[in-house]
């Protein structure tokens, strides 16, 4: 068992994104995208909330909303970096020992899948925790499998919802074809690995496949996966944006 007893919630956001510029202040329903994410997260129950932003516009939407924000520095090349910082700006004295790491596009969330990442590190005792669920089936029309814009996460559960990934590829060999899901990009980590990982440089298999959690797994680092029925709405695009307002509007 992991002794990670009093999780933070940390969300990146930047609005330097190069298929939708400015997406963090996109407005759903009245409100900015990055404040449907920061009420997504305040009602996991998982624990404090901080967006860490280069911009001071998005740290003054979430003020507005009554959230915690805080300035990084806008170079920084990853969320893991950004949220690192913010980590020791926000808590110095250390006192939160699990950080999870939250993509500031998903306003969508079910937040009990936040809930369940840190539940999954906890639980199982590893460096890092994310989740993954099922490819779409064929009869779907939608071939995961082989599109390499979807990450697949190879990974042998058993009776519990929870295991330790594999390891994580764009192309799977046809051979993991039954132990593969499709990875979600919402990360838990202990404290101490989150300063351990962007310590570290990055990996050969990072480099190529450009995927930054294995980075994590070449270094001898575990992560845990937890397995959930949906993937969660990912706002990337015009079209994503307004299935997203079409989802929280028919929600409200």
């Amino acid at each position: 068992m992991s002794n990670a007893t009093n999780p933070i919630i940390l969300i990146p956001a930047r609005m330097a994104s190069t298929r939708l510029p400015g997406k963090p202040l996109a407005d759903i329903g009245g409100l900015p995208m990055i404040v449907h994410v920061l009420n997504r997260a305040r009602e996991s129950g998982v624990g404090r909330v901080v967006v860490a932003t280069a911009e001071e516009d998005i740290k003054a939407a979430i003020e507005v909303a009554g959230g915690e924000a805080v300035l990084t520095d806008p170079a920084h090349a990853s969320g893991s970096d950004r949220i690192f910082e913010a980590l020791a700006a926000v808590d110095p004295d250390g006192r939160h020992d699990c950080v999870v790491n939250l993509q500031g596009d998903l306003p969508t969330l079910d937040p009990a899948l936040i809930a369940g990442v840190a539940a999954c590190l906890v639980g199982m005792g590893t460096d890092m925790a994310t989740l993954v669920a099922p490819l779409a089936p064929p009869s779907s029309g939608v071939d995961e499998w082989g599109d390499p814009n979807v990450v697949k996460a190879i990974v042998d559960f058993d009776d519990g919802p929870d295991a330790v990934a594999a390891d994580f590829r764009r192309t799977p060999d046809a051979a993991d074809r039954h132990r593969a899901y499709h990875h979600i990009g919402i990360y838990a980590y202990t404290r101490d690995a989150l300063a351990r990982f962007v310590a570290l440089p990055p990996g050969v298999r990072e480099t190529t496949e450009k995927l930054e959690q294995l980075r994590a797994l070449e270094a001898g680092m575990t992560i845990a996966a937890r397995r959930v029925d949906t993937v969660p709405v990912g706002v990337d695009t015009a079209e994503d944006l307004e299935q997203a307002r079409k989802i929280l509007n028919a929600d409200n």
